[in-house]
């Protein structure tokens, strides 16, 4: 059993990941603005630090092609805009998921086909995509939630098999690994997120990865209003928007690019601390990626036995939230098919497009097609995590997690 510390009595400040005390912006950073505003070129299509930030990570990834663009959202966007998709066609993705990997998808007027994951992880799977597959179906889209991977070695197979594309939306799992390649190398195309709360940040900013020349071609297009730069005859060859990155942003992406391995590195070492700590108490299921993979911890989620705690998920994020640990049960209150959006359809004035386009098996949310789902967010708190955390602070939220699991069973009693 770990040593345990002694009951809380006073409440301790954790560094957070939306002011200073929780990133690792710093003189680095700073040098590095003044360096780009010195240039007097702020956009991309001019200035080199973008170019710089897409070749570094390009390079650390082992990936053959990188953009940087405005935010994750946009990257979801130019990956399903690179493929190319009629209107109507289906794409299957996750119900457990930001609006901002969904909405591009509506917007390109393909069809969001929502499949059921795997409670342990939150993670679709092969067994669960192939439930939703059907002639529609033209791409897949594989969230590695809390950067946990998603088994990609089955949902590769499953999609060669049939021909189909796998994005994967890495905005939470910044150098998560499977079966020793990193996330974002293995489908067609991966999605990272430098929005406030990410592994790194830029404030708002993603980026997209291919090992495709083609794909990379038509994202780097999207990005730019399919603007042809640099080429004899440019024209604007396609319908796309203008996502691009400024030089402010690449600069500080520059600087924070050098700091992420020491970052997921240190996330991993307190995650497993934490795990050492908690891992003998009952009804408490730990965070736990597959043997092969090699989970990132953008979040530290916890999952409770309803048996043991029966108002567990509410009570013990109360107590957590009262001695300041910003805990969230269920992460998301609801499905994303539960949201307006989807529900009431509500996306072009009155029109309902693309949602006019689909059939009735896939816009079919059904609770019963979707119990791991609601099972996945009924049980889960999602602790936030921060590699700036200090030994005390995972001792600290040990404590804090003890003390909420003993409250809970005495009042369950």
């Amino acid at each position: 059993m770990p040593e345990l510390s002694p009951p809380l009595n006073t409440v301790i400040a954790l560094p957070s990941d939306q002011d200073a005390t929780g990133r690792s912006l710093g003189n680095e950073e700073m040098a590095l603005l003044a360096d780009a505003i010195a240039t007097g070129t702020l956009t991309s299509t001019k200035g080199a630090f973008v170019r710089t930030l897409q070749e570094r990570f390009s390079s650390l990834l082992g990936v053959e092609h990188a953009y940087a663009c405005a935010s994750g959202t946009a990257a979801v966007h130019c990956a399903i805009a690179a493929l190319d998709l009629e209107p109507g066609d289906e794409v299957i993705t996750t119900p457990i998921t930001d609006m901002g990997a969904l909405a591009p998808l509506l917007y390109q007027g393909v069809i969001p086909v929502f499949a059921d994951v795997e409670v342990a992880s939150c993670n679709l799977t092969a067994r669960t995509i192939e439930q939703r597959l059907s002639p529609r179906t033209k791409a897949i889209v594989a969230t590695h939630l809390f950067g946990n991977p998603c088994d990609m070695e089955d949902i590769l197979s499953l999609a060669a098999s049939r021909g189909i594309p796998v994005i994967e939306d890495c905005a939470q799992a910044f150098m998560a690994s499977d079966r020793g390649r990193y996330v974002g190398t293995m489908g067609a195309v991966g999605c990272f997120s430098l929005q406030q709360g990410k592994h790194i940040t830029t404030g708002e900013g993603g980026i997209v990865t291919t090992a495709d020349a083609k794909l990379a071609r038509r994202m780097e297009l999207f990005i730019n209003k399919a603007w042809g730069y640099g080429d004899p005859a440019p024209d604007h060859y396609f319908l796309a928007l203008n996502y691009r990155m400024s030089e402010l942003q690449g600069a500080v992406g520059v600087a924070q690019l050098e700091k992420l391995e020491a970052a997921v590195a240190r996330r991993i070492s307190l995650a497993n601390a934490l795990t050492a700590k908690l891992e003998d108490i009952e009804g408490i299921v730990l965070p736990l990626a597959r043997p092969t993979a090699r989970h990132v911890y953008w979040k530290y989620c916890i999952r409770v036995d309803s048996a043991l705690y029966p108002d567990g998920v509410s009570s013990i994020s109360r107590f957590l939230k009262e001695r300041g640990i910003a805990a969230a049960p269920r992460y998301i209150q609801k499905p994303a098919f539960r949201c307006a959006v989807f529900s009431e359809q509500r996306t072009f004035g009155k029109s309902r497009w693309p949602f006019t386009l689909a059939t009735p098996e896939a816009l079919d949310y059904s609770a019963e097609r979707f119990p791991g789902t609601f099972a996945a967010l009924d049980g889960i708190i999602v602790v936030p995590w921060n590699d700036r955390y200090s030994d005390e602070h995972v001792d600290y939220i040990a404590t804090a997690i003890r003390e909420a699991a003993g409250a809970a069973v005495r009042r369950a009693a």
